[in-house]
């Protein structure tokens, strides 16, 4: 019995592996070609070609890893206008119309927040940086590779309807990929690792 619970759980710990970390396979150029032609063509005139171009070679530079996006946003006052009813919001309302289902795009792909924190004070260290405009929120995304990231974002046919949300709420945000050199939080490798561990110790102390 120990055999199949402690096998079970390796099973289990292993298809959440797979699903968690994917194939780690890098874009072929073809798929770079064809991503881009999306973003293009859905973005029209709001992205520059130079914005095109650093999309372009943040594909090129795929590995096939995960990777962090770092995100820094500035609400716009509130209220501020519903771009489908046009009655008065708040902006951190008008953005949860947007965060909420696209985290669900994400989190189907193993993306997830790492860290969402609310800024509490100015800029205390600045070396040759333009002037703080304010910032209200920062934000750090685990996407599965960057393929994924294009699939839940900008490739995504649901993106467009959501944008406008996301548009109404920010004064200003941008938003740069990382890939982690420490990590010191608690990543869900290892946290379901040990879920599964403890379950299957429960189940095999309670059988027995």
């Amino acid at each position: 019995m120990a055999i199949l619970i402690w096998g079970g759980a390796l099973l289990a710990y292993a298809a959440f592996r797979l699903w968690y970390d994917g194939f780690r396979k890098p874009l072929s150029p073809q798929e770079i070609d064809e991503f881009v032609e999306i973003v293009q063509s859905r973005a029209g005139n709001e992205v520059s070609q130079d914005d095109i171009a650093v999309v372009r070679r943040f594909l090129e530079g795929d590995d096939g890893k995960e990777f962090i996006m770092v995100n820094l946003l500035e609400l716009n006052s509130s209220p501020v206008e519903h771009p489908e009813t046009g009655e008065p919001v708040r902006a951190d309302a008008m953005l949860s119309q947007y965060f909420k289902p696209f985290m669900g795009e994400i989190i189907r792909r193993a993306g997830h927040p790492v860290l969402t924190s609310r800024a509490v004070g100015g800029y205390l260290d600045a070396w040759n940086t333009p002037a703080d405009p304010g910032w209200h929120l920062a934000g750090l995304m685990r996407y599965r590779s960057r393929r994924d990231c294009i699939l839940s974002s900008l490739a995504n046919p649901r993106f467009s309807e959501l944008h406008k949300f996301k548009v109404a709420a920010l004064r200003q945000t941008f938003a740069f990929p990382s890939q982690t050199l420490v990590t010191f939080y608690a990543s869900p490798r290892w946290s379901v690792a040990i879920l599964l561990a403890l379950a299957a110790a429960m189940l095999q102390l309670t059988l027995n």
